[in-house]
């Protein structure tokens, strides 16, 4: 199986096992929910690397998945574990955007206000109605998130969706924290944004990572010795006739 079909299959059955683990959800199958869920995130990555993907965003994917399987134990202390491994995925999303666009500027500036008055809104909201020992962890867990939505606006659009989605994902999952009203299977929709959040990060990212700019640069040893061979071939060498007939020609008195 070649390299192309072995990634497109890899998305697809990362797509077949997202549409079986939301209908588990929808439908109430906890044991089918559980069961797929771990799978989700490492069919992604399987995806990324065959496309050639930078393996910091597998990375970031898999540290997705590891906060995934977490959050499904319950408890406080494997909580907060999971939304550790999740938040190093934010970092390596964080490393991966920096590589792209270009800081400053008035539309990034207006974002970062939009950003952190957005941050600062849903802190306030949910303070009042999370356990003491989540506040803090939460509200630090959510400024990391909202910086990597933010960065992803200096990818493609579609990384900025994927991070802007990400944010109304677990801004969604934190609500039940506090204990507000929920819409029916509550879960389904958390993890249908998380799942197309993940999705759109890893397309703009893949995506940034194919343009010719953003190509890793080559080293002026690696040049010269793909020059080589077209400007110092048999026929140019130093004893060649070409060469001779270059030096009379060069100490031939002109007329």
């Amino acid at each position: 199986m070649s390299r192309d079909r072995a990634a497109t299959t890899a998305l697809a059955v990362f797509g077949a096992t997202a549409v079986v683990h939301l209908t588990a959800l929808l439908t109430g199958v906890t044991l089918l929910a559980h069961a797929t869920k771990p799978a989700l995130m490492p069919l992604l990555a399987a995806h990324v690397l065959l496309r050639g993907g930078p393996p910091l965003l597998a990375g970031a994917l898999l540290l997705g998945c590891g906060g995934d399987t977490l959050l499904q134990v319950g408890g406080d202390t494997v909580f907060l574990l999971g939304m550790a491994s999740f938040a190093a995925g934010h970092v390596c999303y964080l490393l991966l955007f920096a590589r792209h666009g270009s800081p400053g500027g008035a539309r990034t500036y207006r974002l970062a206000a939009l950003y952190t008055a957005a941050w600062l809104t849903v802190v306030v909201l949910l303070w009042p109605g999370l356990d003491g020992e989540l506040r803090v962890p939460v509200a630090l867990y959510s400024l990391l998130l909202t910086a990597m939505a933010l960065g992803a606006t200096r990818a493609r659009l579609w990384a900025g969706a994927g991070g802007a989605l990400f944010l109304l994902s677990d801004t969604l999952l934190a609500s039940g924290l506090a204990k507000w009203p929920q819409a029916p299977a509550p879960q389904f929709w958390v993890m249908l944004t998380y799942l197309a959040a993940q999705g759109l990060l890893a397309h703009g990212v893949l995506r940034c990572h194919a343009e010719p700019g953003h190509a890793e640069p080559e080293g002026p040893g690696r040049r010269t010795e793909e020059a080589g061979p077209r400007s110092a071939g048999p026929s140019a060498g130093p004893g060649s006739d070409q060469s001779r007939t270059a030096a009379s020609a060069s100490t031939t008195p002109k007329p």
